[in-house]
């Protein structure tokens, strides 16, 4: 039922309230935005007075019009149900002890008075969902009948296709939002407008953006006019001001309703502000006042009334400012770690907790950080909107900082360099470290404690034992998995907390048998000079061998093509959902070939996932539904007809082709020199045969994340069977302490509420800044604004070079490749990858990434399955559209739209 909420006290069943009778506790009631004006009334803002028709008078005429009738389970674009609700609405009439309850309240306010009336949802202007425009308002509404009118259109205008989309946009019942709506006197507006008392396009907390137009601030709220735009810094600056055109102004009209003016270029206000400089502060102040007490950053509307007297019409949460990292510090450059791994997605809290243990261990073991409470985590870590970030202001004041960072970000993350860069020039973050010896001092107590140039020099002599020792350490990391015993619950977590510890010092053993690889193409590089092309770089990484997503990806191919050969085993994964396939898979009930392959294959890989560095996710062993939705997607490529479309005949011509690099820049350089171009062929030779390897050391972590969540969710069952928590997975919406807590008898199933409906609202976010500062400003957001820069050009989309070739194909846009469908030869348009997501490459046409560089894992793989990939594209998932023809450059880097 729509109206299903049982009455409580009178005023829970009053159908009138006036509006200073109001606060955030009748939110039910009264929406959002009456109960935030009611607030504000009663903390002494000067806002029009009025009253509202609560949401028991919506509910009474939504019972009367049968709206369960046509309300649907869920609501799909285009379909006409919100239009059937508006109707039944419209046509239901008003009971007439609402009818007198609301005419005795508007005369009340005296005879004839203009009000405004306003729409006010119970799931508007909260913290997590502004809702901002999504219902109606009417302005100047003058007599009762005009007023019920207005109230009645309002009512509808909570299923408008705008309103129910946002709702299902945002994750909101729409079985359960109810409306009220808000009565005012009107404020007979000279100038109106809004004011942000945070910069929403750069993130930036305390400057205060303000938007302004003669009349009444209609104009503005729904963009019909170009107004001014001032911007005002903590301490009352004006930093920023530009005159708009201000050429419609929406004016009230005598005996009710508004009209509206468009005035041509010879209006001497036309390059002038409407508000003096002492106004815009006087605004600014009040903002600030209403954030003081919020809590938060808002976004208000006001008005000046012809005595210049400032009115608060409206307040709203910014909903769409990304948090500022915690712990919160002043002067502070921050990295998202979460995005360099190729994770758009928050992080579980407890994914975040083994993190902290990670980067304890991490911190001591290379920069000697003394490990108290190693769940705590570093000094240099932070967190916000379930995403790691990591402090570089520390090295963005070092002369070897400065050196350093950009290049390894270079590689890792493109735009994340190039936003590091532009901060050199910032006096904020001059250099104050010009000293290379603490960083030398430092890598050569690394190198020794781990034997890193020891290792580094045996695979480079022979590349065969260099991975034999890293065969050996992953058969003592087995062992280490292997080791169970503890079973009760505390013991359980006691070993989560060893292996989180343990596996630190494993990793570096086996980083410099891929770093050789890599060390000796620089060198080749260098040796060959010009010789060495751009293009060389991504023809010669094609196709590298030991790489074990690689071969993961192969194997799953290999599977494929097994279960082609089988009747029934096609047929299911063709006709079946591979959601219903797992659950017969774990249940031992699908055929021979299909449950005995697809058992071998989570044996070698079943610790992997998407978004796999969260021990929160679940484990493809746990839940084989997108291995088997990748399986259904490779039997859609037809490769009877053309067998060198098969993924491993690809892999093939990528090593082919990669030795016939080798052997053009070999003969390149022979031409100058034939001793320099046997050392070309040497390193060149041994990055084919060692740079594979750089998969290795991060598959020994994903190996004990995967262990680490099976012994936590064997404590989550045990916690569920006591009462404690609601379900097993419960148990990765905590963090290793609370854990610890519970196990003792702490029942914190409010705590995982809390966090999952926290969780849920950042999954989704779609922007998360790479850079940050402790302010909340994004570096790279100041940039494109001040240079125009993010927009297409002629139908071009940037970014950087990943693997070479070019291709045009209708593009796939996928934000989440659980359930993906991709037809062979699609163009991938993703927001960033991790190994995860690798097996929708082996059909995919090319690859476009909105994260990432050349080195990040998109890239590599892409580059190994010889398929054309550009990274670092901005907002490609919002600007490309599925089933949009494109062409992708990945030698220049480039996607042509159109």
């Amino acid at each position: 039922m729509v109206t299903t909420q049982p009455p409580g006290a009178a005023t829970d069943r009053a159908l009138v309230l006036d509006l200073a009778r109001l606060d955030a506790a009748r939110l039910p009631q009264v929406g959002g935005k009456a109960a935030n004006l009611g607030e504000l009334l009663g903390a002494g803002f000067e806002v029009p007075g009025g009253f509202c028709v609560t949401t028991a008078a919506y509910a009474r005429v939504a019972d009367a019009a049968g709206l369960d009738a046509v309300l649907p389970n869920s609501f799909r674009p285009g379909e006409p149900a919100p239009e059937r609700i508006r109707e039944r609405l419209l046509a239901t009439p008003v009971p007439t002890d609402i009818v007198a309850a609301v005419t005795a309240a508007y005369a009340g306010l005296g005879p004839d008075v203009p009000v405004a009336v306003r729409s006010s949802a119970t799931a508007e202007d909260l913290p997590g969902a502004s809702f901002a425009g999504q219902q109606d308002t009417y302005l100047n509404v003058v007599g009762p009948d005009a007023v019920l009118d207005a109230v009645r259109r309002c009512w509808a205008s909570l299923w408008t296709d705008r309103a129910v989309s946002y709702r299902v946009s945002t994750g909101i019942d729409q079985r359960t939002v109810r409306l009220a709506a808000v009565v005012q006197r009107m404020v007979d507006a000279r100038v109106a407008g809004v004011a942000f008392t945070a910069d929403p396009l750069t993130g930036r907390r305390g400057w205060t953006v303000i938007d302004a137009s003669p009349g009444l601030g209609e104009a503005v709220v729904s963009g019909a006019v170009n107004p001014d735009h001032v911007v005002v810094d903590a301490e009352g600056g004006i930093v920023e001001r530009r005159a708009g055109d201000k050429r419609v102004e929406v004016r009230s009209l005598p005996g009710g309703g508004t009209e509206r003016l468009t005035r041509d270029g010879a209006d001497d206000r036309f390059g002038q502000l409407c508000l003096s400089d002492p106004q815009l502060r006087e605004l600014a102040a009040l903002g600030r006042r209403v954030q003081d007490h919020y809590g938060a950053p808002q976004d208000i509307e006001w008005a000046v009334d012809a005595a210049g007297r400032i009115w608060l019409t409206q307040a709203r949460p910014i909903t769409t400012l990304f948090p500022i990292p915690e712990p919160v510090r002043a002067g502070r450059v921050y990295f998202c770690v979460s995005l360099a791994q190729g994770l758009v997605r928050p992080l579980t809290p407890m994914g975040i907790a083994a993190f902290r243990v990670l980067g304890s261990v991490a911190a001591h073991h290379l920069f000697g950080v003394p490990v108290g409470d190693p769940r705590t985590g570093p000094p240099a870590f932070a967190t916000a909107g379930g995403r790691l970030f990591i402090d570089l202001t520390t090295a963005l004041r070092s002369r070897a900082g400065r050196t350093l960072m950009p290049r390894v970000l270079d590689v890792m993350e493109a735009r994340s360099a190039t936003v590091l860069r532009s901060l050199f020039d910032d006096p904020a973050f001059s250099v104050r470290s010009t000293s290379w010896w603490p960083f030398v001092r430092n890598v050569a107590r690394v190198a020794a404690r781990f034997r890193i140039p020891l290792r580094a020099v045996q695979a480079l002599v022979s590349p065969a034992a260099g991975r034999r020792h890293a065969d050996r350490v992953g058969r003592r990391l087995q062992d280490l998995l292997a080791a169970t015993g503890e079973r009760t619950a505390t013991q359980r977590l006691d070993r989560v907390e060893r292996l989180l510890q343990a596996i630190f010092p494993i990793m570096p053993t086996v980083v410099p048998v891929a770093g050789a690889g890599f060390a000796m193409l620089g060198l080749a590089r260098r040796l060959a000079g010009a010789d060495f092309r751009a293009n060389d770089v991504h023809e010669v990484l094609r196709s590298l061998p030991h790489n074990v997503t690689t071969m993961m990806d192969l194997e799953l191919w290999a599977l494929a093509t097994r279960l082609r050969a089988d009747t029934a085993a096609a047929a299911a994964l063709r006709e079946q959902d591979p959601a219903e396939l797992a659950a017969r898979y774990q249940h031992g009930a699908l055929s021979g070939v299909l449950q005995d392959g697809l058992a071998g294959f989570l044996r070698r890989h079943g610790h992997r996932a998407v978004a796999e560095i969260d021990l929160g996710v679940p484990r493809w062993s746990d839940d084989p539904a997108y291995v088997l939705g990748v399986l259904a997607n490779y039997l859609r490529l037809v490769v009877e007809a053309d067998p060198a479309l098969a993924p491993d005949a690809q892999f093939a011509r990528g090593e082919r082709a990669a030795r016939a690099a080798v052997d053009t820049v070999v003969g390149r350089v022979a031409r100058r020199s034939r001793v320099r171009a046997r050392l070309v062929r040497l390193a060149l030779g041994r990055v084919r045969e060692l740079a594979g390897m750089r998969e290795t050391h991060k598959d020994f972590l994903v190996r004990v994340l995967a262990e680490a969540r099976a012994e936590l969710a064997n404590v989550g069952a045990e916690l569920t069977a006591r009462g404690l928590l609601d379900g097993a997975d419960d148990v990765f919406f905590l963090d290793l302490e609370q854990v610890r807590t519970a196990i003792g008898g702490a029942d914190l199933r409010d705590v995982v509420t809390r966090r999952r409906e926290d969780h849920d609202q950042e999954l989704r976010r779609r922007q998360v800044p790479r850079i940050v500062l402790s302010d909340g400003t994004q570096p790279e957001a100041v940039r494109a604004g001040a240079a125009g820069r993010g927009r297409p050009t002629d139908g071009v989309l940037a970014g950087s070079p990943a693997s070479a070739g070019t291709v045009t194909a209708p593009a796939r846009v996928v934000l989440d490749p659980v359930g993906a469908h991709l037809e062979p030869g699609e163009i991938l348009v993703v927001p960033s990858t991790d190994p995860g997501w690798t097996p929708l490459f082996l059909t995919a046409g090319g690859l476009v990434m909105e994260m990432g560089g050349s080195n990040s894992h998109g890239a590599v793989v892409a580059r190994e399955y010889g398929i054309p990939a550009v990274v670092g594209v901005p907002d490609a998932t919002l600007r490309i559209a599925t089933g949009q023809e494109i062409t992708v450059d990945g030698a220049a880097g480039t996607v042509v739209t159109s």
